[in-house]
Formats: C-alpha cells, structure tokens, sequence
C-alpha cells in the first residue's frame, strides 16, 4: 500500500483528499502545519506528499527547497493558487514533480497523483531487478549526452547532471527520437499521464530545465527546438 502525506492548513479540504485517496487504495497522513509536514516528509515513509503553497508561516515553496536540501526525492504534487503561473514555475524549478491550480476537481488530484506513481514504478523496478545481461545496451548516447538507463544517471560532456524525474523521462524520449519531432501531446501522455489541455504549459517548463542543465546548445545547433504548435526536436549530432 503507498502511502500519501497532504500538508495543507484546508481541513476540509485535507479531510475530502484523504477520503478519497482511502477509497482508492492509499494509506493518508495529513499535516496542517507546514514544519510538521517538512518533518513527516523527511521521515521517508511517504510515496508522494501533496504540498499546499500558500500556508502561514513556512510556505510549500520553502519546505519544497528543504525537502530537496536535505536530498529527499519524495515525489511532490503542488496546490497552487489559480491562474497564479509564477507559482507553478517556481514549484517545478525546485523540485515539484507536477502541479494542480485551486480549486480542482478531486478525481483530477487522483489522477494525477497516480501518474506520478506510475512513471516511478519502472525506476524502483529497475532498482531492485538483476544486473543487465553482458553486452545488453543499457546506455543512450546523443552527442555529448549520456544516459544510463539502468541506473537512470545523465551525463553531459562528461559531467553528472542532475535531473528530476519527469526530466529524465523526456529526455529519454526525446535522445530516442534524436532529429525527429516530438509531440507535446505525446510527452503529456507519456509522461505526465494525461491528455494535453489547452492552458497546460507544465511540459514546456520542463523542457526550459532542460535546456538549462544541459546547455542551450549542442555544438552549432539548438539542443531542444521548438517546433511552435507540435513539439520538440533534439539535435542529431552532425556526425551521426
């Protein structure tokens, strides 16, 4: 059983969420205060934490940054205040693994939390199964990236780079597709879980992380394009 933490200072609020992740299958702890709920998520108990931004004294933004800092990977879902975009940005630059705008629909919060739940799977599956046959690929390498798909680390140029998880999963689909465009519908289904909506930019975000841990550039080209109104191509190597 998974468990879910909510921080939120909303009972009510709290007290739906929690009822209807239990119909679902989820153990729920909740947290009105934001130090107690920084303190529960760090205990590592937690599969995911649903994070309330706007909370009086430590905001979520503040105890996202901690969680981090203190080298948690816990999965993170944002509440976010609507139409706010600089609060979904922020979220996603330090860590968030997606974001939900208030007021939402509750089965929305559902089916986003078991998105992120279903995109960690394949990692802790890879975790635990047995080393690779000798000889297995288990590396994708475009240019001067590098990713090992077994241990799910990235290398540019050499050098480690750090991303999370959902820019991890793009970047495998994108290096997969080298020279060939990506659809952002299809980066929203596979990898976020769901159909692309209209005013849903939380792709184009992290792709924009992206661009800033790997380098705007991959030699001459652009390493991410943007084809306005498709998607997204990375750079094949000239060479290649």
């Amino acid at each position: 059983m998974e468990k879910v933490l909510i921080v939120d200072d909303d009972r009510e609020l709290c007290e739906l969420v929690a009822e209807l992740l239990g119909e679902e299958g989820f153990a729920v702890e909740v947290a009105n205060r934001s130090v107690e709920g920084l303190e529960r998520a760090l205990s590592g108990e937690h599969s995911l934490v649903v994070l309330d931004v706007m909370m009086p004294g430590m905001n979520g933004f503040e105890v996202l940054r901690r969680l981090r800092a203190e080298g948690s990977d816990v999965h993170v879902m944002m509440l976010t205040a609507r139409g706010d975009d600089i609060d979904r940005i922020v979220g996603l630059e330090i860590g968030a693994d997606d974001y939900l705008p208030k007021p939402f629909n509750p089965r929305e919060l559902l089916a986003r939390i078991q998105a992120i739940l279903r995109r960690a799977r394949p990692a802790r599956i890879e975790a635990a199964a047995q080393p690779p046959e000798p000889g297995a690929p288990a590396r994708i390498k475009v240019g001067d990236v590098e990713v090992d798909t077994g241990t799910r680390q990235v290398w540019r140029g050499g050098e480690a780079a750090e991303l999370t998880n959902v820019e991890y999963e793009i970047l495998v689909r994108l290096l997969n597709s080298a020279g060939l465009v990506v659809r952002r519908e299809d980066l929203v289904r596979t990898v976020l879980g769901r159909e692309l909506s209209v005013f849903d930019r939380s792709i184009d975000m992290h792709i924009s992380h992206l661009r800033k841990k790997l380098g705007h550039r991959a030699g001459q080209a652009e390493r991410i394009k943007t084809v306005r109104g498709v998607g997204y191509v990375y750079a094949r190597p000239a060479e290649a």
